[in-house]
């Protein structure tokens, strides 16, 4: 049982990482120092697919940690 956890939670991390860095960055360091002067904008399209798809992963991805917590005492 738990090797099964932990090849799910290990595929879950994958695709974790590749929707983090899919997501396309706006604000960064450089803004910070006057770089980009963008206004604020919604979402949309698969943007906001790969912003809520990074949502359910994070909440997926601890779900999943403190289960295995609770199953490994």
């Amino acid at each position: 049982m738990t090797k099964i956890l932990n090849i799910i939670q290990i595929i879950i991390s994958v695709l974790l990482i590749v929707s983090v860095l899919l997501q396309q960055r706006g604000s960064g360091l450089s803004s910070a120092f006057g770089g980009s002067g963008e206004g604020y904008h919604t979402k949309r399209g698969l943007e906001k697919i790969i912003f809520s798809a990074t949502i359910i992963l994070v909440i997926t991805f601890m779900g999943l940690g403190v289960f295995r917590l609770f199953v490994a005492q």
